[in-house]
């Protein structure tokens, strides 16, 4: 019997060839926008880029009226009282509503392909990341987007995840790390990956 350290295939590094005649690879490069639509020519996207880069996602930057300003410039509709004192990304400002009084933390990621609406007195902590959009899995990985609601009241703790055609209900809480990957009811406290209901957030009115 041979030492298996003498066989040349144990410990290889996968090669292009290797992969299973009979399994199913989609073709990216035929991969389509799907239902998305560009709201803005690609010189104001451009623009935005450059912008959101060296003043919106800027640490350096302690200035949320400055970044509330920017945003409002080119599109977003924010209310009154709302902090953007640290560094976040906003993909499309165009596709981003906000209400009144809202915090956001240190690197909260918006990814508004399509709309995403945040009620009044939300918190959504650091490294929160919101997407609008994901890809077809199963047939041609097109593009797909679906807005996102968020209700007033809601607190996205750090680092959670929430995915496109979520709809946050009022004052409800997802705990750290977790991924929202369907609608969530009012009031609730919810953690985990899938995102599960916990407890109620609040004690009952007797």
């Amino acid at each position: 019997m041979g030492n298996v350290a003498d066989d040349p295939q144990i410990g290889r590094l996968p090669q292009a060839g290797d992969a299973r005649k009979d399994g199913r690879v989609i073709n990216l490069r035929q991969a389509g926008k799907g239902n998305y639509q560009a709201r803005r020519g690609a010189l104001v996207e451009l623009i935005w880029f450059v912008l959101e880069a060296c003043v919106i996602n800027n640490k350096l930057l302690p200035l949320s009226s400055v970044r509330v300003a920017l945003l409002r410039l080119f599109g977003a509709k924010i209310g009154t009282g709302c902090r953007f004192v640290h560094p976040v990304r906003v993909k499309a400002p165009w596709n981003l509503e906000v209400g009144d009084n809202c915090w956001f933390g240190v690197d909260v990621w918006i990814y508004n392909q399509t709309l995403i609406r945040i009620g009044s007195n939300v918190c959504i902590s650091q490294g929160t990341f919101l997407t609008a959009g994901s890809h077809d899995m199963s047939t041609t990985m097109d593009l797909h987007v679906a807005p996102i609601v968020i209700e007033d009241g809601v607190w996205i703790t750090s680092k959670c995840v929430v995915q496109m055609g979520v709809t946050i209900g009022r004052s409800a809480v997802v705990t750290p790390l977790s991924v929202v990957h369907r609608s969530l009811e009012a009031e609730g406290v919810y953690g985990g990956n899938p995102c599960r209901f916990i407890r109620k957030r609040f004690d009952s009115v007797t």
